[in-house]
């Protein structure tokens, strides 16, 4: 076992998939997306999620972020067992735990960045007054504060990404599961993106879960993990330069 196993073995784990399976239709219908993984994310760490089309990747993440559960296998999120929760408690992982970043920025046309960064703080039920004042504290974080009353229409893909990022933040959650956050994205604003989700986990402490085709962008991260066939074909530290 490498040195980088054993400190990720031995470190507090955010999140524990155990020989996890998913399996859709029946017969030879049968597709086996996950066959059998097992994969630790410590807390605090920053993983970078590869492979082709059709890996498993993107469900692995579904089930992560609980938005897909496992044909067989265990899911712990900080020691516990998710398969074990209903519907509603799922729900309040996703709320209280967990924030997300995607590819297309999901952003409200018409609403305001500042508006947009409030709205998990609505589901949470809180008061305007106090999700304003996390709102525009999120914003300041992302470098947008002096953007926080224009719609995504009136920022840059860059900038409407930060917006996304605000809002996944926001909640101060415990995982960033990111998916491709700079595919829609130059090389220049790429950089910038990254950078910012580094300053996040490092700062912060938000340990981060991202899917990337890119290399370069995988680069920031300190570990890569890549799949093939619905299995884990690799899993390793980055190495830095010097």
């Amino acid at each position: 076992m490498s040195s980088d196993k054993v400190r990720r073995s031995a470190a507090s784990k955010v999140i524990d998939l155990r020989n996890v399976s998913k399996i859709y239709g029946r017969g030879e219908a049968e597709v086996r997306a996950l066959d059998g993984i097992d994969l630790a994310v410590p807390r605090g760490e920053f993983a970078a999620v590869m492979g082709p089309s059709g890996s498993g990747k993107s469900t692995t993440m579904n089930i992560i972020g609980c938005l897909d559960q496992p044909t067989s296998g265990s899911y712990l999120f900080n020691g516990v067992e998710v398969g074990g929760l209903d519907r509603s408690q799922r729900a309040l992982l996703r709320r209280n735990y967990l924030g997300f970043v995607f590819q297309g920025f999901n952003l409200l046309a018409r609403t305001s960045a500042v508006e947009n960064v409030e709205l998990p703080l609505i589901y949470r039920g809180m008061r305007q007054a106090e999700r304003r004042s996390l709102a525009m504290e999120a914003l300041e974080r992302v470098g947008l504060a002096g953007r926080a009353g224009h719609t995504p229409a009136e920022l840059s893909g860059g900038q409407q990404q930060r917006v996304a990022i605000a809002r996944a933040i926001v909640t101060n959650p415990a995982v960033l599961l990111a998916d491709e956050p700079t595919g829609n994205l130059d090389t220049k604003t790429s950089g910038e993106i990254m950078t910012l989700l580094v300053d996040l986990n490092r700062s912060r402490g938000i340990t981060v879960l991202m899917v990337t085709h890119e290399l370069e962008m995988a680069r920031y991260a300190s570990r890569v993990v890549e799949f093939l066939d619905g299995r884990i074909a690799s899993d390793s530290a980055v190495q830095k330069a010097a």
